[in-house]
């Protein structure tokens, strides 16, 4: 598979924060600035569906207090696949900006008064990439699933969406690649390249709910080679053919049979678990002398443990004179 270079548009009229972006994207993305609503709007015609957009979400004239933009609810409805992230500065008073801003489906916020640094900025876009497909999983993933699962498929699902591999999934988790292999063992997952194989499919899906967009486009966008390996690797996962799964409903579908194939393998790990339980039930309670000491020394050792035997007490004779 190819890797993501993810579009990032960005509008805004703060030269510092532009150029800042400008250096982060140099970096991770192919960035394009735009000047207005209009060429936003045009941009985002022509670009993937899973496009990274930076707004300031204020209208600004000349005189008068700054209000949201009602283009920015426009394009937000226009286009649900885009991730959009409002650059702004929150100061008291905009609390509630902020809350309708998340109505509005802007999924993060950043605070040109706090995280004013490349290092900031970068790290607020890597975190908005996986917010939809996270945010998605979340809502489908079982409640008994245990934290350590649960960590490790987020984790995948902001990999995958950043064009990541085994690698840099093991690598976010601060683990070794062979840890995190048994880490999914223990958590009863699959192995690391089937999840991360299951969340770029489950990107492909998102992005395939949003009829405006192709097969080709969503294919590129989630780092597959041509639209055939993206139509090939469907419907391997969910067995159904790519047109039918469109119709059906792409997201909740695939979702579904991710989560059957969770559920069986949490089922193999509780057989492989009850299994080795049982062969441990079967052997002897007391454990072995020797399966930690050689022949000569189990005896020896078995000899120390034993009782000593009580000496049957003399009865000596009584010396004359003694007294009862």
């Amino acid at each position: 598979m190819q890797p993501i270079a993810r579009p990032l548009i960005v509008m805004h009229s703060d030269p510092v924060f532009k150029e800042r972006v400008r250096r982060v994207g140099n970096q991770r993305f192919k960035t394009q600035f735009v000047e207005d609503w209009d060429t936003l709007r045009s941009t985002l015609n022509e670009s993937p569906p899973a496009a990274l957009v930076v707004v300031d979400p204020y209208t600004r004239t000349y005189g008068t207090e700054a209000e949201l933009a009602p283009e920015l609810r426009s394009i937000l409805w226009e286009f649900p696949t885009a991730t959009v992230i409002a650059a702004l500065e929150v100061r008291r008073g905009r609390v509630r900006d902020l809350r309708t801003l998340g109505e509005w489906g802007v999924k993060e916020v950043i605070a040109l008064d706090e995280e004013d640094t490349v290092e900031a900025i970068s790290r607020r876009l890597r975190s908005a990439q996986g917010r939809p497909l996270q945010s998605l999983l979340e809502r489908s993933l079982p409640t008994n699933l245990s934290g350590r699962a649960r960590a490790l498929l987020m984790a995948a699902a902001e990999v995958v969406a950043e064009g990541g591999h085994g690698r840099d999934l093991a690598a976010s988790l601060k683990l070794s690649e062979r840890t995190l292999l048994r880490w999914a063992e223990q958590a009863d997952l699959p192995p690391p390249r089937r999840i991360l194989a299951w969340m770029r499919v489950l990107l492909a899906c998102e992005l395939l709910d949003d009829p405006g967009q192709t097969v080709l486009s969503v294919a590129y966008t989630c780092g597959y080679a041509s639209d055939s390996s993206l139509r090939r690797a469907v419907q391997e996962f969910t067995e159904v053919m790519l047109t039918q799964l469109r119709k059906q409903g792409a997201f909740a579908t695939a979702s579904e049979k991710f989560l059957e194939e969770l559920n069986a393998t949490r089922e193999a790990g509780r057989i492989r678990r009850k299994e080795m339980k049982g062969n441990d039930d079967g052997s002897d309670s007391d454990v072995g002398i020797s399966r930690i000491h050689t022949p000569h020394e189990e005896m020896t050792l078995a000899a120390t443990l034993e009782p000593t035997p009580e000496r049957p007490r003399r009865r000596g004779r009584r010396k004359a004179g003694a007294i009862d």
